[in-house]
């Protein structure tokens, strides 16, 4: 298997247009615009600069420079995400980016923790809150250490709303809320009211395919998120293909939706899979961001040994949200191995299940995903150690169509040795799931634009002497 590159990422201040136009930079203390670009291979990201306090935020100057193109003006569509436990959120937000920028000055507000080796695609701004994350036990933890959460939480609606009134954008996304993210409500309320003032973009929600179960509260959370939906958003957007799941399936409030429910189709970066695949002979072992695949990782390696002699090579692509500590645990016990490597991301994960016979994982949304376009033998160990059972259903639902095997029973390696000798007999069947959803999630909201000005396609301005919003 080839040996994973990083990306870095183009940072520009807000407000900081680049030194040769005699301008100053200046910056806000935690807001950065940054545009994405590809790098060296070589490269390797460098620690995020923290920006000097003070300066205002000007995200006019900086589009300028870095997302907004005054010869082609586009209208402005301000993207929403917060990952928390791993990467699935901001991965499927990246891939819906990068289409939505062919039609709209894209400005992504990101509240979790920056992958490293990972980069945003090319052509969209990208604003950096102070990053919080949740942990094992579904608490939200302040990731720097240096301020309170409270601080933190204060600072983060301050630069929200700030951001939504300086670039005034034609439309807003908000991932995954009010469906979820009910513990950063109070940043996104304030953002919703800015929304409800003249002039009024389109709202929409971006949802996944599943839900998370609420156990006994589950009533009263989809009520309460329906009459959030109702009051505030034009749309949902439910990024799945419903022959695989719908959203009443995983929401059902008491009282239907009045806003229009789409489901778009599931989103993938770049275009659907359409190669030839030739399989190799190693085993990729992944857990998404790999916050809490370490176990995973280490029973992997365990199961490795017990294959015997024979076992094809393993490789274990970490994760960029992987603990340095976990991180150096499962180097250290792949070093005592022979035939066994470790990373901590790799530039295309489908492509590297392309290249192997075997792919153990975890189930999330883009794993899945990239587990169906490779056309992979594939076992799922879905994560449910904090009582979500979403990867549980996905990975169910997929089995059903015998696109993958799913491990059952303790995690250990003498268990998951055998069903690893299992998947190498496992021919997964084609699996016809629509794959559009980011060309589609694009176009639909195309059109409610078009329906809201009642008139053909004017694209907002976003020019230095106003807002980017018509």
């Amino acid at each position: 298997m080839p040996r994973p590159h990083a990306g870095v990422l183009h940072r520009v201040r807000i407000g900081s247009p680049p030194a040769v136009c005699g301008i100053d930079p200046v910056a806000h203390r935690c807001g950065v615009v940054r545009r994405a670009r590809h790098a060296r291979r070589d490269a390797h990201p460098a620690a995020r600069p923290r920006a000097l306090a003070g300066a205002p935020l000007d995200l006019r100057t900086a589009a300028r420079f870095s997302g907004g193109n005054p010869m082609k003006p586009r209208p402005t569509l301000l993207l929403y995400c917060q990952h928390s436990l791993g990467l699935g959120h901001l991965k499927r937000c990246w891939a819906l980016a990068e289409r939505l920028s062919s039609e709209f000055w894209v400005i992504l507000v990101s509240g979790g923790a920056p992958p490293g080796g990972l980069a945003p695609p090319k052509g969209i701004d990208v604003i950096e809150l102070p990053p919080l994350a949740q942990d094992a036990d579904g608490e939200i933890v302040v990731l720097n250490g240096a301020d309170s959460l409270e601080d933190v939480r204060r600072e983060r609606t301050r630069l929200l709303v700030q951001t939504y009134l300086q670039v005034r954008p034609a439309v807003v996304v908000i991932e995954l809320f009010p469906f979820g993210r009910r513990k950063f409500k109070e940043e996104l309320i304030a953002l919703l009211d800015e929304t409800r003032r003249s002039p009024r973009p389109i709202v929409a929600t971006s949802v996944r395919d599943l839900l998370v179960g609420r156990g006994a509260d589950q009533q009263k959370h989809d009520d309460r998120a329906r009459e959030l939906v109702d009051a505030y958003f034009d749309l949902v957007l439910v990024h799945t293909d419903p022959r695989f799941a719908t959203l009443d399936e995983t929401f059902r409030p008491t009282h239907r939706l009045t806003k229009p429910v789409c489901h778009t189709g599931f989103v993938v970066p770049g275009a659907p899979a359409g190669v030839s695949i030739a399989h190799g002979d190693g085993i990729l072992v992944s857990g998404g961001g790999g916050r809490f695949a370490e176990r995973l990782y280490l029973c992997a390696i365990d199961a490795h040994d017990r294959l015997g002699s024979t076992a094809p090579p393993m490789t274990i692509v970490a994760g960029p949200l992987c603990p340095d500590d976990a991180y150096a645990r499962v180097r250290e016990a792949a070093g005592r191995r022979q035939s066994i490597d470790v990373w901590r991301t790799v530039a295309d994960l489908c492509e590297a299940m392309r290249r192997a016979a075997v792919s153990v994982s975890q189930c999330g949304y883009n794993t899945a995903l990239d587990i169906v376009r490779a056309a992979v033998p594939a076992l799922v160990v879905p994560f449910n150690d904090n009582g979500d059972s979403e990867q549980t259903d996905r990975a169910q639902r997929l089995e059903r169509l015998n696109a993958v095997r799913m491990f059952r029973g303790s995690l250990e390696g003498g268990a998951l040795a055998e069903a690893i000798r299992d998947v190498m007999r496992f021919s997964p069947a084609p699996t016809e799931l629509d794959m559009n959803g980011a060309e589609r999630t694009s176009t639909m909201l195309r059109v409610a634009l078009e329906e809201k000005w009642r008139g053909p396609f004017r694209p907002a301005s976003a020019s230095l002497e106003g807002p980017p919003h018509v």
